[in-house]
């Protein structure tokens, strides 16, 4: 494909302009996720499975017949704008466009259905909604390929880096959540309690730490309690809801707790 032999990330999307589900195998992340969506462990599916990530400008991949099916059912073409090292401010409408060109430097434009693309050199955090009608899309994000657009390309503003710093990063509040511990059945080689309390505590700041790949922390975390604790029947669903509030706090859902605690013990054959 041209654009991807130029350096463009490219996935396609379906008739509702968005990229297409994960397959059967890929469902709610059983494969374990792909590493650039800073998900647990590498995913050698061949469909082009997982929003955003699946963009991708390897021939080998693109050439695969699971691919070649999936562009003949697609209904447009999708970029990873982060990928390619740009941002996308998606102007969604005349009165955004008419904020863009009193504000913003000008800049290679697109034009949309509703709007404009402006589109800058340099990546940010992705974030909708930063004021009536304009998302910014860049690192972990999609937008559609419309065309190289014209005007000559400038670097990220400081107003877009301001409007996304006005944004924080969406953290749900934590909540508890019952997951049944492992039944165990051998024979415990703890020999104090403080043991299995040191062993969640320091699980509890492995995770609180983690400033990046917080879903490969918290997976890897995951296995390394249940490896350690999992097997003896010392675990309690206390034990488990203090590490899943801990996941929780770094702006894990509740339901990627649970679903990467039950990849964690089917990994380890509990």
């Amino acid at each position: 494909m041209t654009l991807a032999d130029g350096g463009l990330p490219v996935l396609p999307l379906g008739a509702d302009k968005r990229p297409f589900g994960n397959c059967h195998a890929c469902a709610d992340l059983a494969c374990g996720g792909r590493p650039n969506m800073k998900a647990p462990g590498p995913c050698a599916c061949p469909w082009p499975c997982h929003g955003w990530a699946a963009a991708t400008t390897d021939p080998t991949v693109l050439a695969t017949p699971q691919w070649r099916a999936a562009w003949r059912r697609a209904r447009a073409i999708g970029y990873h704008p982060g990928g390619a090292g740009v941002t996308v401010v998606d102007l969604d409408n005349a009165d955004a466009v008419d904020w863009a060109r009193n504000t913003l430097p000008a800049t290679t434009t697109v034009a949309t259905t509703r709007g404009e693309h402006w589109i800058y050199s340099g990546t940010v955090r992705s974030v909708n909604a930063v004021r009536p009608g304009v998302d910014i899309k860049s690192l972990m994000s999609y937008a559609r390929w419309l065309g190289p657009g014209t005007g000559t390309m400038t670097d990220v503003p400081t107003a877009v880096h301001a409007l996304v710093e006005e944004k924080p990063a969406a953290r749900p509040a934590p909540r508890a959540v019952t997951v049944p511990a492992p039944a165990g059945g051998g024979q415990c080689p703890h020999r104090s309690p403080v043991y299995l309390e040191r062993g969640i505590a320091m699980a509890e700041q492995r995770i609180a730490e983690a400033t990046s790949g917080v879903h490969a922390t918290v997976y890897r975390t995951f296995l390394a309690v249940l490896s350690t604790h999992g097997r003896c029947g010392c675990l309690t669903d206390a034990h488990i809801g203090r590490l899943f509030l801990a996941a929780q706090a770094k702006g894990e859902s509740p339901r990627h707790c649970t679903d990467t605690w039950s990849n964690a013990t089917t990994a380890l054959g509990m």
